[in-house]
């Protein structure tokens, strides 16, 4: 085997343009296997090459409202986002006004009903994993009959103010008729309320 191949140099030096052949014939492999890799004669016929242009024109439709679906949604996410804005302005207290605000709103409706309010206190805190709210908590005493407390109630509930009742008690006075009772309600603040702080 070694002196065959000897024997093949050998020729090769000999005879140059064998090597010359052998080089051509390679270059020409190389050239053919390039141009089918450019041309892709086995990619299909024209037909199939319209479908696949159908295909991609339907995908980039499909695509497009896919894009219109999304813009929507972001406009409905804007709308959400201004909503809860404007609902956290309407019902949820600024921290300079909360206290006088609430104490105010329940001197009013105390007066409605009919009710006498005697102290009231508040406290501020922080709503637990929300950064833009606290809760004030307001104690607050008053003296009245059984109705005009219903009506007090009654009211609160109907507050603009997003208010919430905790507890009550009463107790009847010695005449029977008039009632001493002590409400604990919460109020919330929005986020300004707690920049203040």
């Amino acid at each position: 085997m070694a002196k065959g191949g000897s024997n093949w140099l050998a020729r090769w030096r000999r005879e140059p343009r064998l090597g010359l052949r052998a080089a051509a014939a390679a270059l020409l492999a190389a050239d053919l296997i390039v141009a089918a890799v450019l041309f892709k004669p086995w990619a299909g016929s024209a037909e199939e090459l319209d479908r696949q242009a159908v295909s991609l024109r339907q995908q980039v439709r499909e695509r497009e409202r896919a894009l219109e679906r999304l813009r929507g949604l972001v406009g409905k996410i804007e709308a959400a986002r201004a909503a809860d804005e404007g609902f956290l302005r309407e019902h949820f207290l600024d921290r300079r006004s909360a206290s006088s605000a609430v104490v105010d709103e329940l001197l009013r409706t105390a007066q409605k009903a009919g009710v006498k309010q005697r102290e009231a206190s508040f406290q501020f805190e922080e709503v637990e994993g929300s950064g833009t709210l606290a809760m004030m908590t307001v104690t607050a005493n008053y003296e009245g009959t059984f109705a005009d407390l219903m009506q007090f109630l009654n009211l609160l509930d109907r507050s603009p103010r997003f208010l919430i009742v905790d507890s009550l008690q009463a107790a009847p006075q010695q005449s029977g008729l008039m009632l001493n009772f002590g409400i604990k309600l919460h109020s919330f603040l929005r986020e300004e309320a707690l920049a203040e702080r």
